[in-house]
């Protein structure tokens, strides 16, 4: 049992943490609705400043287009590869799977340089390809790894019953193991598209057109041209952010249950 003062330390603990990482969000959020220090306007008006500025409805529609396909391709590729590597067994398993894991430990920044001398050879430069494919191939090597293990972990017991009513292997995954991985495969939609989203490097050095801009680069030139006006920039920063938010609290519930459940459980 947890003695009262105990429980009350806790509580007052996470307060503390809790308030420690609110008070940024507050400040974003105040500034953006207080007066503007470059004109006469504030509160949403200052949203709409910002949004006509900055363009941020071209920044917006270009991230959630580089979003979504690396969300959906990424996540399919992952599921069939992290069921191929959870059930099954073929030659040149093993170095395979350290292959996927190095594309995990291997950060962005020290492949952007060849990255970019591959694409400018096939003429991917300053495409949607350039930003949306580099991001599928980091997004598979962790999906395959998290989804291997959740294969791994689910019930031989179920996949050798259907093998012997003799359902076929496409048919094992998505119709016996996918249903009950839902949560898993939320967890990784929702990370995927928070990486996605959050990405700075790669649309940074492989496209230089305004309308490939992703949210957070042009966020980045926006602040450039108001370095001074801190209102709009918080706006700005408000408005890039706002997608992110409302994606995760409408797949919180999975996301956690996701967590939860050991989806990297071995």
């Amino acid at each position: 049992m947890i003695s009262r003062g105990e429980r009350l330390a806790n509580y007052a603990i996470l307060m503390a943490f809790a308030a420690f990482a609110l008070f940024p969000i507050l400040t974003i959020l105040t500034a953006a609705f207080g007066p503007s220090d470059s004109g006469p306007t504030s509160g949403f008006g200052n949203f709409a400043a910002a949004w006509e500025i900055g363009r941020f409805g071209t920044y917006l529609r270009t991230s959630l287009l580089v979003s979504a396909f690396v969300v959906v391709v990424s996540v399919l590729l992952s599921i069939m590869s992290g069921y191929a590597f959870g059930t099954m067994r073929f030659r040149g398993q093993s170095v395979l799977f350290y292959l996927f894991l190095l594309g995990i430990m291997m950060p962005s920044e020290a492949i952007a340089v060849p990255l970019y001398f591959d694409l400018r050879t096939l003429g991917l430069i300053d495409t949607f390809w350039a930003v949306a494919m580099p991001q599928v191939a980091l997004s598979v090597a962790f999906g395959t790894f998290w989804m291997r293990a959740y294969f791994r972990s689910s019930s031989r017991a179920i996949v050798e019953a259907a093998r012997i009513d003799g359902a076929s292997v496409w048919r094992i995954l998505w119709q016996v193991l996918v249903p009950p991985a839902r949560p898993a495969i939320v967890t990784l939609t929702v990370l995927v598209f928070m990486w996605t989203w959050n990405e700075f490097l790669i649309p940074l050095i492989m496209v230089t057109s305004e309308s490939l801009r992703t949210a957070p680069l042009g966020l980045a030139f926006f602040q450039g041209q108001h370095t001074s006006g801190f209102t709009l920039l918080a706006a700005g920063s408000v408005i890039v952010a706002t997608p992110v938010v409302i994606f995760y609290l409408f797949l919180q519930r999975h996301f956690i249950r996701g967590l939860l459940q050991g989806a990297v459980r071995e």
